[in-house]
């Protein structure tokens, strides 16, 4: 959870400070489009090889060389002097936190039995929503008395300081931590054997719930990303924020991070009466279609007031659905949770791509930010139908 809330403080930073860096930088939508786009290039680029990595050798070395890499260059976005040098900084960042989500799953597949793992992962996906929610109270004050370039230094050296806890106490199986009683053990089940084999990709691609996540993965980030690089542009240029009105952009993290645990807990009640496949898919479907929804109804809503709960409500059902098919994938990943909750959030991440760069293109033709989210609306009703092909019970086949 403290990686969680790290993860999203390092990422909710560069939207936050967008307007001054834009100013800065002399940089027009597009090229700023590039810039919050490029890290889901390399973000989704490497999500499978570190995922796959950590399948062999486990989170507790791999999640400490991914959270010391992406807070190098979160410093490092903080020197940015020139529009190639952001470039290169986000697009090492992305290349850097690649792998975290993934290490995530592969805890909670040898940590948690699968009726609790909904709620493990809400929790996990609710402190990365605390992250961005706190992100407005560190970032703006330090730019406001430092410039825009101090905060970023300042999230590197939280990152690099959560590793030293982190490596010291955390064990990659519960038999190889001692306090772990053979009841817990028992409790937990078997725990899935590090993975030394080659990933089942044949199997994974013929597996229709496989194939249904990654069209909702990508449809539904191609909607979320837009909290995450564009928001904060967005409530300054279309609705007229001023930088001390951006506090209000709290709201919709603090929303989302309820939608994260929420999802959770009542997937698992869900599972526990009707069975894993509509437990997880229930959920799923109703949301992002209450998703879809409410960010048309956002294009015709002017109020500030209005528009930050309408963006809130997007972003909490979105992020109730987030959690269950997250957690879909941890049930059916079998002993290649990491590469295939990285293949899952490599498509997520071309969806986060093609927003962040199609965004500003947009923008610019259509004259309006408003009509520049109806296409995020359509993505959300395409996700939503998709998660009616989703079956939690259909384990990939291994071998």
């Amino acid at each position: 959870m403290a990686a969680g809330v790290i993860t999203y403080l390092d990422r909710i930073a560069i939207s936050l400070v967008g307007p001054r860096i834009q100013a800065d930088l002399g940089l027009s939508p597009a090229e700023w489009g590039w810039v919050v786009g490029v890290f889901q290039i390399s973000y989704g680029l490497f999500e499978i090889p570190s995922g796959h990595w950590s399948d062999r050798l486990g989170p507790r070395r791999v999640l400490t060389r991914i959270v010391l890499t992406w807070s190098a260059f979160t410093a490092m976005t903080g020197l940015a002097t020139n529009y190639y040098f952001l470039l290169f900084t986000r697009f090492c960042f992305g290349a850097g936190e690649a792998g975290a989500l993934p290490n995530f799953g592969i805890c909670l597949s040898r940590w948690f039995p699968p009726v609790e793992r909904a709620r493990a992962m809400g929790c996990i996906l609710m402190a990365s929503q605390v992250g961005s929610a706190l992100a407005p109270f560190l970032v703006l004050p330090l730019q406001a008395r430092y410039g825009w370039r101090v905060p970023f230094l300042v999230l590197g050296v939280m990152g690099a300081l959560w590793c030293i806890p982190w490596y010291l106490w955390y064990r990659d199986r519960p038999e190889e931590m001692p306090a772990v009683s053979a009841e817990e053990r028992a409790e937990i089940g078997v725990t899935p054997p590090i993975a030394h084999l080659p990933i089942p990709w044949r199997a994974a691609a013929r597996n229709s719930t496989v194939q249904a996540i990654l069209l909702l993965a990508f449809c539904y980030f191609f909607a979320m990303y837009f909290f995450l690089s564009w928001l904060h542009s967005f409530l300054v240029k279309a609705r007229g924020f001023t930088e001390s009105e951006l506090l209000l952009s709290a709201l919709p993290p603090i929303m989302a991070a309820c939608g994260n645990v929420s999802g959770g807990y009542l997937s698992d009640r869900l599972a526990k009466r009707v069975g894993l496949k509509w437990g997880r898919r229930a959920i799923g479907v109703g949301a992002l279609s209450v998703a879809s929804l409410a960010m048309a109804l956002v294009v015709v809503t002017p109020g500030k007031l209005a528009t930050v709960a309408l963006l809130g409500l997007v972003y909490a059902a979105i992020t109730l659905q987030q959690t269950c098919v997250i957690t879909v994938v941890v049930d059916i990943g079998g002993k290649h949770v990491g590469a295939i909750v990285g293949a899952m959030n490599m498509a997520a991440q071309a969806g986060g791509f093609v927003f962040s760069v199609a965004f500003g293109y947009l923008v610019t033709y259509l004259e309006s930010y408003d009509l520049a989210l109806l296409p995020l609306a359509g993505m959300l009703a395409i996700g939503a139908l998709a998660w009616l092909r989703v079956d939690a019970t259909e384990r990939i086949a291994e071998g």
